[in-house]
C-alpha cells in the first residue's frame, strides 16, 4: 500500500461525513464528488467499504429511491451518531494537520 493510500483511509471518513453534513448523496455520486474536490484516485470500490462500515457505527443511513434514469439508488444521509462523530473529526483534524503544518513548514510557537 503507498503513503498516499494509507494516509487517505484514514481520512475519508471524515471528508464522507462532512460531504453528507451538505446532502444526501448515492455512491457513485460521492465518488464524484471526491473527485471534484481532489482526490481523483478514489473508486465506488473504495467508498461502498466505508459506507457500509459507517452504516453498520450508525453514522449514516441509506435509503432506497427511484432514480430519474434508471435503476434505484441509495441515498446516504447523516444520522445524529454521524453528526457527532463529524465533530470529532474536526476537532481532531484540526489539532493534527495544525501539528504537522508545523513540522513540514519548521515553524514553532
Amino acid at each position: 500500500m503507498s503513503a498516499y493510500s494509507q494516509m487517505l483511509k484514514g481520512i475519508m471518513e471524515g471528508c464522507i461525513l462532512a460531504i453528507m453534513e451538505k446532502q444526501e448523496v448515492y455512491g457513485y455520486e460521492l465518488s464524484q464528488l471526491l473527485q471534484q474536490y481532489g482526490f481523483p484516485h478514489i473508486s465506488e470500490g473504495s467508498i461502498y467499504p466505508l459506507l457500509l462500515r459507517m452504516q453498520k457505527d450508525k453514522w449514516i443511513l441509506g435509503k432506497m429511491r427511484s432514480s430519474p434514469s434508471g435503476p434505484k439508488r441509495k441515498y446516504y444521509r447523516l444520522t445524529p451518531s454521524g453528526q457527532k462523530a463529524l465533530r470529532e473529526f474536526r476537532k481532531n483534524w484540526q489539532g493534527l494537520s495544525l501539528a504537522v503544518d508545523r513540522i513540514l513548514n519548521q515553524s514553532y510557537f
